[in-house]
């Protein structure tokens, strides 16, 4: 597989393509050319420091920054001006920023750079840690590489394709939407963050080729009543990640964009985006039913390797996904998140409590519970740490949110514990906790039945989009 840094996947289409619109933000367009010089210039003020913040709002100099310090051969950190001062410090701290490219002047130490190697981190997101303090990821260009070129192929992108930028920069589905367009000279699409609501429209009236975001912004659309059947005709690709999509979802995006294709994507940030993909049939018809009622995530790239590990550690058909090859990351920022998060496999899995590098040959554990289906592919059946015990049972709150969401009036469900005690909280009709009770009741055993139930109009989503659980329990 032909590997190129980050920033020569972007450099080739400007060469190839100069004229082709590379980015278009609200009414404002650079094509590659326009885009690349203004790139230069600030590249040129970024040369000698090696971990570059950038501050990401959905401004052009956001994406010029980026694409800045990965030409300055810098390591890029996105930060969201929507996180807490606090939390932003501490990733700068932690990752070693020396400069932040922002919406406010900055100013910036002029030195030479140097080209990076395959071998060289690209980025370095962060992601919530169980001690509280968030955990660094280092993507090297040779992981995010082989992801680029894998998806640009996958997805026919082209110049001229248009391509959607729903995600915010420190939440790593959008090294998909920028660097598979640019990669491509295809042009990149950036929708103010309230546009997201109303995905119809904005499809249309840009033009859009190949959506990509998580399920929530289907049942929002849904919800509000914007999603008509039949609305997005020209919609080619549409992808979906960063949660389990629904069957419901699915059927309410495939029958307003019926001439797309629709993919259900998984994949955590450790193995750079995205490392399975599911493609449903034309016809809805021939959907596989799923016990969860949610699209499976499919089969594991062709250039990864992959394993199910029941709870003894062995093969297994049911149990946690592991996964290792050209996208799986080196390990964390801080060593001592390593432990417990890899194991070496003969015919049993052992713990891999190794420093330093990990090396190529161990599996990274996703801590996702999957099934395989007759045909290979997989279902996610949730998070092994969304087990919970209640009266002495292991429960899989997963298990009972998608019993809640087969009843005819419940839309979505999310399952809470305080543990000892269930609860749900639900958007659809206003049921009633004894009819759903008793739904329930048809379907699991007594002690996966909760005891309260929460009508509400929507659920709170976190920065990144999905479903924000700590903000249920507060």
């Amino acid at each position: 597989m032909t590997e190129y840094s980050l920033y020569d996947w972007f450099a080739r289409s400007t060469r190839r393509h100069p004229d082709a619109e590379a980015l278009r933000v609200g009414d404002t367009a650079w094509t590659y050319r326009q885009l690349r010089e203004a790139v230069e210039v600030m590249a040129a003020r970024l040369d000698g420091h090696s971990r570059v913040g950038v501050l990401a709002t959905r401004s052009p100099l956001a994406y010029i920054g980026y694409l800045a310090a990965l030409c300055a051969g810098s390591v890029v950190v996105p930060l969201n001006p929507r996180f807490p001062v606090r939390r932003n410090n501490i990733i700068c701290r932690e990752a070693g920023v020396s400069v932040i490219i922002a919406d406010v002047p900055h100013e910036l130490v002029c030195t030479d750079g140097r080209p990076p190697s395959m071998g060289d981190v690209a980025y370095l997101l962060f992601t919530s840690g169980s001690t509280g303090r968030p955990k660094g990821i280092a993507i090297r260009h040779r992981n995010v590489s082989a992801y680029v070129a894998y998806n640009i192929e996958r997805y026919q992108v082209r110049p001229g394709c248009r391509l959607s930028q729903t995600f915010d920069l420190t939440f790593d589905p959008s090294v998909f939407d920028l660097f598979v367009a640019w990669g491509a000279g295809a042009t990149v699409v950036v929708p103010q963050r309230d546009e997201l609501n109303d995905p119809v429209t904005l499809v249309n009236r840009e033009g859009i080729t190949h959506w990509f975001s998580v399920p929530s912004v289907v049942s929002l659309a849904a919800r509000m009543r914007r999603l008509p059947p039949g609305s997005m005709p020209g919609l080619r690709w549409s992808l979906f990640a960063g949660e389990q999509l629904t069957m419901e979802q699915a059927r309410a995006w495939s029958a307003a964009a019926p001439g797309s294709v629709l993919e259900n994507l998984y994949g955590p940030t450790e193995l750079t985006v995205t490392c399975t993909a599911y493609r449903l049939a034309k016809d809805a018809e021939q959907w596989p039913e799923t016990s969860n009622r949610t699209v499976p995530i499919g089969h594991c790239y062709p250039h990864l390797d992959h394993l199910v590990l029941d709870a003894e550690g062995r093969s297994s058909d049911d149990g946690e996904l592991c996964v290792r090859g050209v996208q799986r990351f080196d390990g964390y920022l801080d060593e001592r998140n390593n432990i417990g998060r890899f194991v070496r496999y003969d015919t049993v899995a052992a713990s891999y409590e190794g420093t330093g590098r990990v090396p190529d040959d161990v599996w990274y554990r996703t801590g996702d519970r999957v099934t395989v289906g007759p045909d290979g592919s997989m279902v996610h059946r949730g998070r092994l740490d969304n087990q919970v015990q209640v009266h002495g049972y292991r429960v899989e709150l997963g298990e009972i949110e998608a019993a809640l969401r087969m009843h005819p009036r419940v839309h979505e469900a999310v399952l809470l514990s305080d543990g000892a005690e269930l609860s749900a909280v639900y958007i659809g009709a206003d049921v009633g906790n004894d009819e759903l009770a008793r739904w329930l009741s048809t379907r699991l055993p007594p002690y996966m039945v909760p005891r309260t139930y929460t009508r509400v109009d929507e659920l709170p989503l976190n920065h990144n989009g999905k479903i924000d659980r700590k903000a249920l329990v507060g």
